[in-house]
């Protein structure tokens, strides 16, 4: 069994503006005497940077919208390190995970032992499939903050895009160890034992975390995916139906009879199990 995810992929073009030419004095001659013409007025002053409350207001902006806010504001001063990391995170939501590591990866030049900076690059990585890049990031963010359960459970993600699975599970455990009720640390453990063909145990982490406040419509489908691919498929098909188009819980249900006749989680129609987002 495979672990699959989503991640929409939208172009953004993003231009920064520059300053106006600098406007000469000029100077008009009379018969009678040279006068000097006053100078035009001065350029406008640059636009202030946002407001705490604007920025705030921003979170709930649509991806392209919070891109390009974030990246006026970075360039209204390229050592924000909310302004960077706003925009890393906009770019990465949009499919940009390239540009979101690049952004980010300046940022840790200014901030080499800033924890957000560190576990944004991480998940940057993880967006683009490179989680052997987002290791050291994420243990860099571990020694700095060993009580941050976001660290290990973005560590074992690396792990596991690194396919270093031993080391993968301990992180897991881990972040199960510092948040034991958070639906996103359980959901992912739960993936990780699918992969490894303990289904029981994963259905088993995965109703927990589905019963928990918080639980989104990706720990559902995660536990569609697990029943389904067991055989229950009434079981899944009702997971699915509660957060999907009929369209895509058709393709989903397909997926799963292939899968299941195929004896795996590839399966032999060339579909994939389609969610409605990813896990943090």
């Amino acid at each position: 069994m495979c672990r699959m995810s989503v991640l929409a992929a939208t172009a953004l073009a993003l231009s920064l503006a520059g300053t106006s030419p600098a406007t000469a004095f000029s100077f008009r001659a009379k018969p009678e005497t040279a006068k000097v013409e006053p100078p035009p007025p001065p350029p406008a002053a640059a636009s202030p940077k946002a407001t705490p409350e604007a920025r705030a207001l921003a979170a709930g902006l649509d991806p392209l919208a919070r891109a390009a806010f974030w990246a006026r504001e970075a360039n209204l001063d390229p050592t924000d390190l909310d302004a960077g990391l706003g925009l890393a995170r906009a770019l990465r939501a949009l499919g940009q995970a390239t540009e979101a590591a690049a952004t980010v990866q300046r940022l840790a030049v200014l901030a080499p032992d800033n924890v957000e900076v560190l576990l944004e690059l991480t998940r940057a990585h993880l967006a683009r499939g490179e989680g052997f890049f987002g290791v050291a990031p994420a243990q860099q963010a571990q020694s700095l903050a060993p009580g941050d359960w976001r660290a290990p459970f973005l560590l074992a993600m690396a792990f596991e895009q690194a396919q270093r699975d031993d080391q993968a599970l301990a992180a897991h455990r881990q972040a199960l160890q510092l948040a034991p009720d958070n639906p996103s640390v359980l959901s992912n453990m739960a993936m990780f034992q699918a992969t490894r063909g303990q289904a029981e145990e994963a259905e088993r982490l995965l109703r927990k975390a589905a019963a928990l406040p918080g639980a989104g419509a990706v720990i559902r489908q995660n536990l569609a995916l697990i029943l389904g691919l067991q055989g229950r498929m009434a079981e899944a098909e009702a997971l699915a139906r509660q957060d999907l188009p009929p369209q895509l819980v058709a393709n989903n249900l397909a997926y799963l009879r292939s899968a299941s006749q195929a004896g795996s989680a590839s399966g032999g129609s060339g579909r994939s199990w389609s969610s409605v987002g990813s896990a943090q």
